[in-house]
């Protein structure tokens, strides 16, 4: 129940997302620059370093954690980025956004002189935006950045597709359509379960990903764009980045994919199924002693969710540590994002069922 009751505080948060007016950080006598590489800056999620140490990623979810002593903190990024959410001192969430034009926001002034902590969360997916931090500054007496916070033990990988992205969870109807304005990754199931089980995350998803065939393609698969052929890139559409694996070994994997695979009533089960194996093979190869939970997204309903069942059943039959759990499905009893998807108040309950369920086998 403290779980639960710990959930509903950080859902309450991130739901008061506040807008204003940011400015540009400009120069100011006693400010500290800091590299975003600095070892006391805390990330979460699968990062490139760039060769000029720049950080680079796509996947929503990532985080940039760091206490600092000083009256106010900027951040810098590349102009067109995207949006990002701002927690300061635990205070409620607030949304920025690197435009094109935008090149620094301040996160925080006029505090209180003393020490702080800022929690930066990417929002949105960056495939086509390929954001990067390119470095952060405090300002104000004695301005200094502060030793790290401590990483969570627990780690938890989520691997998904829009579900898990947090799309469109900001859209007040299921008849507004997507828009990078109203997808919230903070608002999703897989980062409000994170949050409340206080787990250091990796988000490996994208809207219209599949296991053997994603959103809109042929029944014979999509080779080259699906989960399985992406999932060791560091980011989605760059072969050259491969992801370590050993940086991150996650205590759990939990895995929402097959809605799109059943996209326009187009489906086989059969190699569906070959794909899932596989794949799952592939992850008990490198991470052999993770808890793996097969997910059946909400989303689907009628005969494909029995049809979906029934193969994620017999995929995850017989496996050791492997694990079955099946959500709520979106009945519209409240409401729904962007093109149907999941309201925030349906990823609430969709987080409330996984974090109980995640109890049960920690």
């Amino acid at each position: 129940m403290n779980r639960l009751r710990s959930l509903l505080t950080v859902v309450a948060a991130i739901a008061a997302i506040t807008a204003g007016n940011f400015l540009s950080s400009c120069a100011r006598e006693g400010n500290v620059n800091v590299e975003p590489s600095n070892p006391d800056i805390l990330y979460m999620g699968r990062i490139h370093w760039s060769d000029s140490m720049t950080a680079e990623f796509n996947y929503p979810g990532v985080t940039a954690m760091l206490n600092f002593n000083g009256t106010g903190l900027s951040m810098s990024a590349k102009p067109g980025s995207g949006q990002f959410m701002v927690e300061i001192d635990h205070n409620d969430a607030f949304k920025i956004n690197f435009t094109d034009s935008v090149s620094s926001i301040i996160l925080a002034d006029s505090l209180a002189v003393g020490e702080h902590s800022a929690r930066i969360t990417y929002a949105i997916e960056g495939h086509e935006k390929k954001p990067a931090i390119f470095g952060y500054e405090i300002f104000g007496p004695d301005a200094k950045l502060l030793p790290a916070p401590q990483r969570p033990d627990l780690k938890i990988e989520f691997i998904g597709n829009s579900i898990t992205c947090g799309y469109g969870t900001e859209a007040d109807s299921g008849q507004v359509h997507f828009s990078y304005d109203n997808e919230n990754h903070t608002l999703s199931y897989a980062y409000l379960t994170a949050r409340a089980l206080d787990a250091d995350f990796n988000v490996v998803a994208k809207s219209g990903i599949g296991v053997y065939r994603s959103y809109g393609g042929p029944i014979e698969g999509t080779p080259g764009n699906r989960m399985p052929d992406l999932y060791d890139r560091t980011l989605f559409y760059t072969p050259d980045y491969e992801w370590d694996h050993s940086s991150f070994d996650p205590d759990i994997i939990t895995i929402n994919l097959g809605t799109n695979d059943t996209s326009l009533e187009m489906f086989d089960v059969d190699l569906f199924e070959a794909k899932y194996n596989e794949f799952l093979d592939h992850l008990r190869d490198i991470h052999p002693n993770s808890k793996i939970v097969v997910l059946n997204g909400p989303m689907l309903n009628g005969e494909y969710l029995d049809i979906m069942k029934g193969a994620l059943d017999r995929v995850a039959q017989g496996r050791e540590n492997v694990y079955r759990f099946d959500f709520s499905p979106c009945t519209g009893e409240l409401g729904y994002g962007a093109d149907f998807h999941p309201s925030r108040a349906q990823s609430v309950k969709t987080a409330t069922e996984l974090i109980e369920y995640l109890q049960t086998i920690l």
